[in-house]
């Protein structure tokens, strides 16, 4: 860490009238942040040694440093420590894209673990987001995305199985390549096209469940964002995917705009 960073982070805080000291920790740390004593990417100091130059408790600095990681200012790495955030907000789901790069950090798409890729009958629910009828053989692509050496979402990609006809031409079987480094999107977008849309991402909350925790390194009951895309290709439902992102992946941005 920089002299400059440790001299201003060094100094004792106070709380404001009507204010928890958390507040007063988390407002100091920002501060370095924001005025680039902190740089991207840099390493903080541990909760011991911060608590010990503001002259406050852990439980305090711990306290700050959650809210830190909340608004995205900061993130974790189990076992190694906390670091200065590379950038914010990270690339939003409001674009369809493959999810290696929706949680990867800038510039590094996510790593790309396939556990499974099978032909299976499509159940109700995957039936109608590819277009055909329940029990029609459809592909399943089934990885786990890493950053930073930790496992951070489960994802399950389906397709149809089925031949298939884009435009004027006649039906033909999928010929995708199974690299085994990225997602089903990311093979489809390179062999038979970008999936330009339109699409739909359903966001909802859940449990990550036994089978996915121990893929996901978490508690069964440990809560998880579900991240259900709908992709249509030739104005036809194409591509469905559902991804279980895990706390570890930080934030999320989905761009708003105004209706006039």
């Amino acid at each position: 860490m920089h002299q400059d960073a440790a001299r201003f982070l060094s100094q004792p805080v106070a709380a404001q009238p009507g204010a928890p000291l958390r507040v007063a920790v988390y407002s100091r740390i920002a501060e370095a942040i924001r005025n680039g004593l902190l740089t991207p990417g840099s390493m903080i100091p541990t909760e011991t040694e911060l608590g010990t130059d503001m002259k406050v408790s852990r439980t305090v600095v711990r306290e700050a440093l959650m809210l830190l990681e909340e608004d995205g200012l900061i993130r974790a790495r189990r076992g190694v420590g906390r670091f200065v955030s590379d950038t914010l907000p990270r690339i939003g789901i409001e674009r369809i894209q493959p999810f290696e790069d929706v949680l990867g950090s800038p510039g590094q798409p996510a790593e790309v673990k396939r556990t499974q890729v099978i032909k299976q009958a499509a159940s109700e629910f995957v039936a109608p987001g590819i277009g055909v009828e329940p029990g029609t053989d459809c592909w399943l692509w089934e990885s786990v995305l890493i950053r930073d050496g930790e496992a951070i979402a489960h994802l399950q990609e389906n397709v149809t199985a089925q031949p298939v006809s884009f435009g004027k031409g006649p039906a033909a079987p999928l010929e995708i390549e199974d690299d085994g480094g990225t997602t089903l999107l990311a093979a489809l977008n390179k062999q038979v096209g970008r999936l330009a849309g339109p699409g739909e991402c359903q966001i909802s909350l859940s449990q990550v469940g036994p089978s996915r925790a121990k893929l996901l390194d978490l508690r069964p009951s440990d809560p998880v964002l579900v991240l259900t895309q709908y992709v249509q290709k030739g104005n036809r439902p194409f591509y469905l995917a559902k991804c279980l992102v895990s706390a570890r992946a930080g934030h999320l941005s989905v761009m708003q705009q105004f209706q006039s």
